[in-house]
């Protein structure tokens, strides 16, 4: 029985998988043309199943010979090119092994001089089987400095000799565009070459999921083990995703064998949203890699100001690349940066307040009915109560300072919603503020909470008018008669915390009862 596979590249015979050429629909005339490429997308993206598939047919079809290697075992050596070479050529050697006929593999490298060997062993193989080579190489942003440089010139000095004595096509696959490789992780901008590898005729990026693609990768679930899932679930999942392979496959994978494994029931979108939950609290390898970029300062740059709901100022152009190319955020229909696709959109914020949730007190659920239900006055006396006696040194526990404040005020909510809710996230670019929706329990007993967060800073006037304006838009959406809306106080020469936190009633433009708080 096949499944959603989340760990190392897609197996046909094992994993529910797409195919390749769905996903590159324009690399097959790169290739039949003779042409160097580049094929760039983030992480857990698929791009060695997709590349790995696309060599098979290649190789099945009689023309090429078709195969996948990788240059990251000589990342250790990024300073002895030699050296690396070696590592990168003997692994190049057993990867063929199992992916290639044995007319078709490599013969004895040739002895060539550090510097050289690759250029010279793939000159030997173009030379010594009956095709032409088609070279995949994965990982090649893994090297830096002087092996990265080494490797990218041979292949420069060697596509003139192709197709009879060098690949006749070769593509570098990694996270980003070859323009943006760097010597070292902080170090200089350049790779003291006008044009590393200016014979790539095209820089491709791998695409996510569509919406079709992500019902008919589910549906292969569905032909093998009689379990659907509802319409309203295949939407939410790509809602959720956004076509993000691994989200897509790590979400289907929760929700048919934790959430829902009896097969004789539909996954429906209450399921995925549980699914997703469970994403969320384990942060999986995928998740936790990306977690661990948001401490880095060209990240935080642009984060920040994303989850603060202000505008990106001053920030070189570089920096908005790279969480693209992280896939932490993407383009939106308008043109704006926004955070990749909602899981992502709930895991930042809620790995940035880790270190403040770490560091709360203990907490007595006195908002709870003796039912166990969700009692949002209560829930209100226990923020305030806690605001005025913890909120000061917690701030400074928050690693965005900017929105230290959100950061500190999710910590006390996700005390509130563990095992027995869900706390969703809205934010955009200049929008000036943070949405916060609280679900908890089920069906007729499910209180649900709309939040807004505004901040009040030197130079601004009161946010109050613009903040009532903006949750009576968010509530309509939701279909709520109500909420609350908190306003930090984070202009200099205010009183303590403890003296300025406190709410009042008001009712908003559109005539709902709104809670304001002051904080």
């Amino acid at each position: 029985m096949r499944f959603f596979n989340t760990a190392g590249p897609c197996v046909a015979e094992d994993h529910y998988m797409l195919p390749a050429s769905a996903r590159l629909p324009g690399v097959r005339k790169l290739i039949d043309r003779k042409g160097y490429f580049v094929l760039h997308a983030p992480r857990q993206s698929g791009k060695t199943t997709t590349v790995l598939e696309l060599a098979r047919e290649l190789t099945a079809g009689g023309t090429y010979a078709a195969v996948v290697v990788s240059a990251e075992v000589g990342a250790p050596f990024q300073d002895d090119p030699g050296a690396a070479e070696r590592a990168i050529l003997d692994d190049w050697r057993a990867s063929t092994s199992f992916q290639l006929p044995e007319s078709l593999q490599p013969p004895p490298w040739p002895e060539s001089e550090n510097g050289s060997r690759v250029g010279a062993a793939l000159s030997a193989w173009s030379r010594a089987i009956g095709r032409p080579l088609v070279l995949f190489v994965d990982e090649i942003d893994a090297l830096r400095g002087p092996a990265l440089i080494s490797v990218l010139r041979q292949l420069r000095s060697g596509y003139p000799r192709r197709p009879g004595a060098f690949p006749w096509s070769l593509a570098l696959i990694g996270l980003r565009d070859v323009r943006d490789y760097k010597v070292a992780s902080g170090g200089t901008d350049s790779l003291h070459t006008p044009s590393p590898f200016n014979i790539k005729v095209e820089s491709l990026t791998l695409r996510s999921f569509t919406a079709e693609e992500v019902a008919l990768l589910y549906a292969q679930h569905t032909a093998e083990t009689g379990q659907p899932f509802t319409p309203e679930a295949l939407a939410r999942a790509f809602h959720l995703t956004q076509g993000q392979p691994w989200l897509v496959n790590a979400l289907a994978r929760q929700a048919v064998e934790v959430v829902v494994p009896d097969p004789a029931v539909a996954v429906t979108a209450r399921h995925v949203d549980e699914a997703r939950e469970i994403l969320i609290q384990r942060q999986d390898t995928h998740l936790d890699s990306l977690a661990e970029r948001l401490r880095e300062p060209r990240v935080r740059r642009v984060i920040e100001p994303i989850l603060a709901g202000t505008s990106i100022a001053d920030v070189p152009e570089d920096d908005l690349r790279f969480v693209v190319d992280l896939g932490l955020c993407r383009l939106s229909g308008s043109g704006g940066l926004v955070i990749a696709n909602p899981i992502y959109r709930e895991v930042l914020p809620r790995v940035l307040s880790s270190t403040t949730t770490a560091s709360l007190p203990k907490i007595h659920p006195s908002w709870l009915t003796p039912q166990g239900a969700l009692d949002a006055r209560k829930l209100l006396e226990a923020f305030l109560s806690f605001w005025r006696r913890h909120g000061q040194p917690l701030l400074s526990s928050a690693p965005y300072h900017e929105i230290a404040p959100h950061l500190v005020l999710m910590a006390f909510l996700h005390r509130v919603v563990n095992g027995g809710g869900t706390l969703e996230r809205e934010y955009a670019i200049g929008s000036g503020r943070m949405d916060l929706c609280l679900r908890y329990g089920h069906g007729d007993d499910e209180v649900v909470l709309a939040i807004e967060l505004k901040v009040w800073r030197d130079g601004e006037k009161d946010p109050l008018s613009e903040g009532l304006e903006q949750l009576d838009g968010y509530l309509s959406g939701l279909g709520l008669p109500g909420g609350w809306l908190v306003v930090f106080d984070r202009r200099r020469g205010v009183a303590p915390i403890g003296e300025r936190t406190g709410a009042t009633g008001v009712t908003s433009p559109g005539g709902r009862a709104i809670t304001v708080i002051r904080a």
